[in-house]
């Protein structure tokens, strides 16, 4: 069979005359460009548009000079230059360096492939080629019948919709706010719960620093870390705060070094950073000093030796700094009474400090005759001064003073002993708290335990914690009689211990990837690696229900009549669920391996589900929902599904896979592969979140390896489209985005690879997840509509 070849650029099909033939820019990003012959570029050959002619023999070589083209020019149609036989073309490549990113994710050491990189067909490139660093421009080929980008080498062809008019690239004028995050920090950090004197709430997740007013149920937002939030202090005025954050990388693998913030609870103004470059892999553990009205702060970072330093709060100075351990340091505390006393305590030890000036000097508390914990967790001082520790053995330690200079360690100065052991919980104490009246409050780990102690430890009350909720991670005190309860499956709990406790936020407590909003109310469900399917209520910031899943929920879409939602697992089995009761109402299993994708189409009468087997399987819908039978399989693709789109008639639908394919598929007509994928480029469809297409081929950054987006959306009223990427941004684009280099607002917060976003039903919210920082964000979409494109 004699092979496809391409129209001669000097015939066009039937059709509106075009303007005189000019010669394309071709576009440079960078200073290096490399050409190859046009049959040595791999990848198979699309099917000619209807009506094209027969390619002619090529003409004679032409000695003009190439037409320059101007940025305000519009894309051109070519009639260029051949080359002369035998003679070697280049093709346009920027290399990047880029390959850092903060997600774990693995990714290529170079970059090679870019959005920008934009080339039409052999035919309709120029003999040689034209630098043109500044341009922006896509090269249309064929007329303008198609666009073509790179990814990993590979080349993405794009057919160019009948009557498209080239948007110049512009910021929409929406922008986002972060309205509310669901979530909390729980399971890896302490002393992370405060309450502030407005009366706030104040903890964090990823890179937010939290304000929650629960009788308001309204949330305020510290968003000036570049990093995930590791530790938090406040103020002894309970208005200025200390967060200290960990290290990172930027999207080129530039480190990101760790900081202390200290800002304005009220105004939210950061006040001083310290320490930027003096702390190694992250921030750990900080406390302000409290006899000299919060002068001074003292941090300790996740280094080897784990350095300890004292700064002064308002010069933001380093005042002194040491070694301290080559062990985890969990906890650090000045004595409220003598700034100059500083304990410190982690694994295998407790370190009682002396500050002098640029010094600090250290005893190791001795255990003598007390077995010696693997961890001391937690330490309070109690009204006389002496120190309370929490350990992994369950007990409480008394340390006392001994300052008559023949007390425990080495020197004449005041040291500490322990006077007393008290027996308090099975497993671990994560928690201790001393009460404004002098009583003692303990929280215990694998009793999820909060019982209250008399200033001579003595048990007077306790209560346990719902299982559901985990182990005891910190303790606060609210006002009167109630207390605030942090969890290690990261859930914030308030109560008393004779009432119980009730929670008041509540969030995933792994990696989060399944994303689907209802269709009529705001409402959204999530679902992720711990196995807990969560259905959120946008308007009143809760959460409606959760529920266990038999495995990993990694995606998830909701019944165009709301009252039914499909999850998808992976195992490769997919779950009906009934939204109102959460019972079960139908489900399969397709392949073994796990579904990335699962799409209603908009009448609800299929039901796509996306395996990482290459297929999509089609199943017919009826009684609302309820029922399903398999109609069919769409198979073709060469690698995992991993997005997929219906039409607006529900009758075809657009696939990506994980090597960059773009395939169409006639589902009513027998799940048929399209070949000839020009036919397709008019449908309209009624979402949009395939990542790969020509309307949104310009939200692709410069020097991406294809997995630098993981997520899409375009919102219902097709003005705009939010972008996941793996360096912990979300993007919002205007809507088409048909240019390479696309402008967009960047918002950030997450602390990991966004994996997911999607608008609510009236895009009035946009909600995204953050992979392993676990955090649920929901933004308010600010603004009014785009101007008409120019």
């Amino acid at each position: 069979m004699e092979p496809f070849r391409i129209p001669s650029p000097h015939r066009t099909p039937p059709g509106p005359p075009h303007p005189p033939p000019r010669r394309p820019p071709s576009i440079s990003v960078g200073t290096q460009t490399e050409e190859t012959p046009p049959a040595e570029r791999g990848g198979a050959q699309e099917p000619p548009p209807p009506g094209s002619p027969p390619c002619p023999p090529p003409p004679a070589p032409s000695t003009s000079s190439p037409e320059p083209t101007t940025p305000e020019s519009p894309p051109p149609t070519a009639t260029p230059s051949p080359a002369p036989p035998g003679a070697r073309k280049e093709l346009l490549r920027r290399h990047s360096s880029s390959s850092g990113s903060c997600s774990p994710r693995r990714h290529l050491s170079r970059k090679a492939a870019s959005s920008a990189n934009l080339l039409g067909s052999p035919e309709s490139r120029p003999k040689e080629p034209i630098m043109s660093p500044g341009s922006r421009r896509a090269n249309y080929n064929l007329e303008g019948v198609s666009v073509k980008m790179f990814l990993r080498g590979r080349p993405i062809t794009m057919y160019v919709p009948s009557g498209h008019v080239g948007f110049r690239p512009e910021l929409p004028p929406e922008r986002l706010q972060l309205d509310w995050v669901y979530g909390y920090r729980g399971r890896d950090s302490r002393s992370n719960l405060h309450v502030l004197g407005s009366g706030e709430l104040i903890y964090f997740i990823a890179c937010v620093v939290v304000l929650l007013h629960v009788p308001l149920r309204r949330q305020r937002h510290y968003l000036r870390h570049s990093d995930c939030v590791r530790c938090l202090a406040v103020h002894p005025d309970r208005l200025r705060v200390a967060t200290g954050q960990a290290a990172g990388v930027d999207k080129d693998g530039k480190p990101l070094q760790p900081v202390v913030h200290i800002w304005d609870s009220a105004t939210l103004l950061t006040l001083q950073q310290i320490g930027l470059g003096s702390f190694e892999r992250g921030v750990g553990s900080l406390a302000f000093s409290c006899a000299d009205q919060g002068s001074y702060l003292c941090v300790v970072d996740d280094s080897n030796e784990h350095m300890m330093s004292v700064w002064d709060c308002a010069r933001g100075t380093k005042l002194a700094e040491v070694k301290s351990t080559n062990e985890s340091v969990l906890s650090v505390e000045f004595n409220p009474q003598d700034s100059s006393s500083i304990i410190t305590s982690g694994k295998s030890h407790v370190y009682f400090w002396t500050w002098s000036g640029a010094t600090l000097t250290k005893k190791q508390g001795i255990f003598g005759k007390y077995k010696k914990p693997k961890f001391i967790q937690c330490f309070v001082f109690d009204a006389a001064g002496d120190v309370l520790t929490g350990d992994s053995e369950g007990n409480i330690l008394t340390w006392t003073r001994a300052g008559d200079g023949r007390g425990v360690g080495k020197g004449g100065k005041e040291t500490y002993q322990i006077g007393q052991q008290t027996r308090a919980h099975e497993g671990s104490v994560f928690a201790l708290c001393r009460r404004r009246d002098g009583t003692v409050l303990s929280g215990g780990g694998k009793d999820r335990r909060v019982l209250s102690w008399s200033p001579a430890l003595s048990l007077l009350q306790e209560a346990e914690i719902p299982e559901r909720f985990g182990a005891v991670r910190t303790i606060a005190e609210g006002p009167g009689e109630e207390l605030l309860v942090g969890t290690t499956r990261n859930a914030l709990l308030r109560g008393t211990l004779s009432g119980g406790f009730t929670a008041i936020v509540q969030g995933h407590t792994d990696e989060v990837w399944g994303l689907a909003t209802h269709p009529t109310r705001c409402l959204f469900l999530t679902c992720g690696h711990d196995r807990q399917l969560c259905l959120w209520d946008g308007q009143e910031h809760a959460l409606a229900w959760s529920l266990a899943l038999e495995d990993t929920g990694l995606c998830a879409d909701f019944h165009p009549g709301g009252q039914v939602v499909v999850v998808g697992l992976l195992t490769g089995r997919w779950v009906v669920l009934d939204t109102e009761t959460q019972q079960p109402l139908a489900g399969g299993s397709d392949g073994n391996e796990q579904l990335s994708v699962v799409r209603f189409s908009p009448d609800g009468a299929f039901l796509a589900i996306g395996s990482h087997d290459n297929v999509i399987y089609i199943y017919s819908v009826t009684e609302e929902g309820r029922r399903y039978n398999r109609f069919g399989r769409c198979t073709g693709h060469s690698s995992f599904i991993t997005h997929l789109d219906w039409s607006k008639d529900g009758h075809f639908i657009m696939s990506n896979s994980g090597d960059y394919e773009i395939l169409y598929w006639d589902v009513a007509g027998g799940c048929k592969l399209l070949r000839n994928r020009f036919e397709s480029r008019d449908r309209e469809w009624a979402s949009y979140t395939c990542v790969l297409g020509f309307h949104v081929f310009g939200v692709w950054p410069d020097g991406s390896d294809g997995t630098d987006i993981n997520s899409l959306c375009r919102s219902h009223h097709e003005r705009l489209v939010a972008v996941a990427d793996d360096f912990c941004k979300v993007h919002l684009f205007q809507y088409p985005c048909a240019r390479p280099k696309a402008p967009s607002h960047v918002y950030g917060g997450h602390g990991s690879h966004v994996t997911n976003v999607r608008f609510t039903h009236d895009d009035g919210h946009l909600v995204s997840l953050g992979g392993k920082d676990t955090g649920v964000f929901q933004w308010r979409v600010l603004g009014g509509p785009s101007p008409e494109p120019r």
